[in-house]
């Protein structure tokens, strides 16, 4: 048998930069377990460049790895490390055209109002970038995720703050109430393999093919409309409220990875929001191109467009605006970038528990935290952050040394459920209805539309259904906690998932399993007794609610979801293994360029791969394999208990310094595991990292303080980024010996 490896991947910002330092230490501890590590580039620069390699010079061209990583998840030999990737808007994606375009790579601009055939070519490659188009691409298997123990424990003995809550907040979550995708829903289980077609019909008969759908036999499959009327409606209702109130307005949705439907969401507000700017403006604001789906950043890039009197009287107008509008939620109130500027910015899953966090309040335009009401359109899981916030509104903050824990098991694979809507999702033309109809022509679904009106269809797959409750039951009996799937009898969708758990659970063994059925806001009910008592609880969800889930509770329990252990057993047997969220990498890759100071801690990376080499020792590694990730583990323990982890300041300690101590925590446990071969080589490494860690402390110390020229943001100069991020000589010759 060959040599397991070990994939790990390239991505972007922190993650990124931190991979330069950290990967050749984890090359370095397992040499002796004949594991080969690969590293493949699934960053957002890098599926650009293979995206367009037909269009490129030969030396600049890249191999598609997202797509040779697409192909090897489906085999049982996939070992793959998954950092966590952008999920890009279009500006992220147009800024990092640029960036490449000024790194000599002849790459043409992105036409947003493509002019003919040639430039709608160029618009669909770029657009296959945007979102996070790589995790559906990956995901092969269902979500483990959890807070391993010793970060628990962590978070117990050093506590992260939490906000006080008053009794008397006013925030508060507000959902539509009628026509949106929760109400619409429709959904059949298919009884046959079949292909099931998308037609729109407009008023005068008129039908229009869309997209026709291999549907398997035992698939679950969806459709949902937004009717774009009423959602202007309530933003208006929300807007006006906000204001009677004197509180923020924020919205919370998921732009990116929703990249299709959800950038709705963020048009109607800003349409709804700035009206007297369209009222006043709406011909010069199409003339210049403005598209409200990519934020008020969007008008700002566009406003040179126009004669300078025209510009100022639109500023003019906007600054009217925020004095008649109730005040928005800031991204960063010093710079004045504001809830809507961008819609990579606020993202529901880290935005709505940074709230949390943060009192139930967000940063006003004055840099001053007040209550807000925290939007979030559509009901179908608008309902449970309603539930916890009001939960927190009447029983105060929690403690993060009394809580329990929540742990997750969400139904992720084969691109399950909304997340895997993209290419499903259409805008009504005219009035008319949108059609689902079956492989032999008769009509399932109907929706009557709007003009502007939203579908989407999505699915779940029998195959990736079953290794769903089969995952939950595991989960169940290995850790003794109680499951609660989190599905709605009255939600379409999740009334057909309700049948197959009910259909499935009894092949398996329950007995000592304690499982419930309830809505999303019973079942965070029913999770929050417990989680205030001290208790652990798993949640079983869908795709979504997972996101949303393993950031909220992660978060609350100990400051970030970066800590979260995520576990995606493949269905082909291999194992992916998921290294927490990067919703903050942007501000500390402007830190680290401006101060050369990365406060990103690869604890996520740490745990990763202390599961990764266990799964190798499955697929062909030696016995000192697991030896070696069981001193990773109990390194990785001892990291946590001394508090090496990365610090916000210069002059403390930084990600560099912390892969250090990992280092030196992890030759320790290996100069004492048992095995004599490697006792023996790695003593003397225990002893010169021990010997030594003042010196390379103060050589990565010497490296800040000031700028890091990188040469970039989305694809640096990585020459300079390995000098950067190894800048101790002494920590480099002793880990390069053991290469």
């Amino acid at each position: 048998m060959a040599n397991p490896t070990i994939v790990w991947t390239k991505i972007d910002e922190a993650p990124y930069l931190a991979t330069f330092s950290l990967l050749p230490i984890m090359e370095a501890f397992t040499k002796d377990a004949n594991i080969n590590w690969e590293l493949r580039d699934i960053s957002l620069a890098g599926r650009v460049i293979a995206e367009f390699s037909d269009m490129l010079p030969e030396n600049l061209r890249q191999f598609d790895e997202l797509a040779y990583l697409g192909e090897l998840v489906k085999k049982p030999e996939a070992n793959v490390i998954k950092l966590p990737n952008i999920s890009a808007s279009v500006p992220q994606l147009v800024a990092t055209i640029k960036e490449l375009q000024s790194q000599g790579y002849p790459l043409p601009d992105f036409p947003e109002e493509p002019q003919n055939a040639e430039e709608e070519k160029i618009k669909l490659k770029y657009l296959k970038c945007v979102g996070s188009n790589v995790n559906p691409v990956l995901r092969e298997g269902n979500s483990d995720r959890r807070l391993a123990e010793p970060v628990k424990n962590y978070a117990k003995m050093h506590p992260h703050s939490m906000k006080p809550v008053s009794p008397d907040s006013k925030s508060y979550v507000a959902h539509m109430e009628k026509r949106d995708f929760y109400e619409t829903e429709q959904s059949f289980t298919s009884d046959k393999d079949q292909t099931v077609k998308i037609v729109f019909e407009d008023n005068a008969g008129n039908k229009k093919e869309l997209k026709e759908v291999p549907v398997e036999a035992g698939e679950v499959f969806s459709a949902a409309t937004l009717n774009v009327d009423e959602l202007s409606k309530f933003f208006e209702k929300v807007i006006n409220e906000a204001k009677e109130k004197d509180i923020l307005f924020s919205l919370h949705v998921k732009g990116t990875m929703m990249k299709v439907s959800d950038p709705t969401f963020f048009d109607y507000a800003i349409r709804v929001y700035y009206k007297k700017l369209f009222d006043k403006f709406g011909k010069e604001l199409e003339e210049i191109g403005f598209n409200p789906r990519n934020g008020l950043a969007d008008l700002y890039s566009k406003l040179d467009k126009l004669p300078e009197e025209k510009k100022k009287a639109i500023l003019d107008t906007i600054d009217e605006i925020y004095k008649e509008q109730p005040r928005q939620y800031m991204v960063d109130s010093d710079n004045g970038i504001t809830n809507l500027h961008r819609p990579n910015d606020v993202i529901i899953d880290a935005s709505i528990p940074a709230t949390i966090k943060n009192g139930l309040k967000g940063w006003g335009p004055d840099g001053e935290v007040e209550d807000l009401v925290i939007t979030v359109p559509d009901r179908t899981y608008a309902r449970m952050y309603k539930e916890i916030v009001a939960d927190i509104v009447k029983n105060g903050q929690f403690d993060p040394t009394k809580i329990g824990t929540v742990q997750n098991v969400g139904l992720m694979a084969k691109k399950a459920e909304e997340y895997g809507s993209h290419d499903k999702t259409f805008f009504a033309p005219t009035d008319g209805k949108f059609l689902v109809l079956d492989g032999e022509g008769k009509t399932l679904f109907t929706f009557e539309v709007g003009k502007g009106d939203v579908f989407r269809a999505y699915s779940a797959k029998d195959i990736a259904i079953k290794d769903w409750i089969r995952l939950a039951v595991e989960r169940a009996k290995d850790s003794g906690l109680p499951i609660v799937f989190w599905l709605d009898s009255n939600r379409a969708h999740d009334a057909q998932l309700i049948r197959k758990v009910l259909k499935y659970m009894p092949e398996y063994d329950l007995e000592g399993v304690e499982y419930h059925i309830m809505a999303p806001e019973k079942a965070m009910r029913f999770t929050l007794r417990r989680f205030r008592n001290g208790e652990g609880t798993i949640s079983v969800t869908g795709n979504v609610l997972r996101d949303y889930l393993t950031d909220l509770f992660p978060i609350i329990e100990v400051g970030t979801s970066a800590r979260t252990l995520s576990i995606v057993p493949l269905l082909a047997g291999g194992g992916l293994y998921e290294t927490g969220a990067g919703g903050s990498a942007p501000k500390h890759v402007e830190q680290f360029i401006k101060e050369g100071h990365l406060r990103w801690d690869s604890l996520g990376e740490f745990l990763a791969t202390v599961e990764s080499l266990k799964l190798a020792r499955k697929q062909g590694a030696n016995e000192k394999s697991e030896i070696i990730a069981d001193a990773l583990n109990r390194a990785v323990g001892k990291y946590l208990e001394n508090d090496k982890t990365p610090k916000r300041k210069v002059g403390q300690l930084d990600n560099r310094g912390s892969h250090f101590y990992l280092a030196k925590y992890w030759a320790e446990e290996l100069a004492n595991c048992g095995d004599s071969e490697l006792e023996a080589k790695f003593k003397p490494i225990a002893k010169e990292l021990n010997a030594n860690e003042e010196k390379i402390l103060a050589e990565i110390a010497a490296a800040e303080g000031k700028p890091a020229d990188i040469e970039g943001y989305f694809h640096p100069n990585e020459e300079k980024v390995a000098k950067y991020m190894r800048p101790s000589e002494t920590f480099n010759k002793i880990i390069d010996a053991l290469r």
